[in-house]
């Protein structure tokens, strides 16, 4: 199937990830960078590979983002990454001996979360659709990410993928802080009955941040992974935090008005 894959990524500065995301994909005919108008080296790095094609378009949403990619790709299938997603041997080689199956439309992957550069055991990451049919998906936004939604029967495949994002951390308080004013939307438009568990306990709060890190040390082994699995429990208490305090901001703000 790998020449019928196309590899779908947004960029928006990536200059710390990008290169090591492409180096997996060597492989590939024609990669399609959807590119927010970087103002770092993204773009010079992206041009240093003659089968990346890049088209440029001030974001609005991701879901927009990767819906405008879509229409750059001609092949039957897409790899749909996100610019610090690297592919481990294992899923190139899988994917590499897999061959088409009328009645699949789209594989899953599982996830590995570094922390500069090295896996840990386990992470909040949950696993998601990343190879599918073009002409069968179609993304929509899920708070402040989104989501692909492809029609027909889906597989999962075995290896993983891993997220080493290596930006630094302001650039990560930053996309945080933005990601968390979405998330209140989502939680406060949707019905309680139609918010997962998880969703229900973050809108109490002060429980969530403190759940989320006994779940990362405790329950996904994060402990177990030295100072690099606090480094990952605490960000995501911190991220937590954020939506907490934006969330009792965003309430005392409308109740003053």
């Amino acid at each position: 199937m790998l020449p019928e894959i196309t590899p779908l990524i947004l960029t928006f500065n990536e200059a710390p990830n990008i290169k090591r995301t492409l180096e997996r994909l060597t492989w590939a005919k024609t990669i399609v960078v959807i590119d927010s108008f970087s103002t770092d080296e993204t773009l010079d790095i992206l041009y240093s590979y003659p089968q990346v094609q890049v088209f440029q378009r001030k974001f609005d949403s991701f879901a927009t983002q990767c819906n405008y990619g879509l229409t750059k790709i001609t092949s039957e299938w897409v790899l749909s990454l996100d610019a610090d997603y690297v592919l481990t041997d294992e899923l190139i080689e899988e994917i590499q001996a897999l061959k088409s199956e009328a009645d699949i439309n789209c594989y899953s992957v599982r996830f590995n979360y570094c922390v500069f550069g090295k896996p840990l055991r386990g992470t909040l990451l949950p696993p998601r659709k990343v190879l599918y049919r073009r002409e069968k998906a179609t993304y929509q936004d899920d708070g402040h990410a989104h989501r692909v939604c492809v029609t027909g029967n889906s597989k999962m495949l075995l290896a993983h993928i891993h997220h080493d994002d290596r930006k630094p951390l302001s650039r990560w308080l930053w996309a945080q802080d933005r990601y968390m004013t979405i998330e209140i939307k989502k939680l406060l438009e949707t019905p309680v009955s139609e918010l997962s568990l998880g969703d229900r306990i973050r809108k109490q709060k002060i429980l969530a941040p403190f759940i989320i890190l006994v779940y990362c040390l405790i329950l996904k082994g994060g402990i177990l992974d030295g100072w690099r699995g606090w480094y990952y429990a605490f960000q995501r208490m911190l991220a937590e935090i954020l939506l907490s305090i934006r969330m009792i901001e965003y309430k005392d703000l409308n109740a003053i008005e």
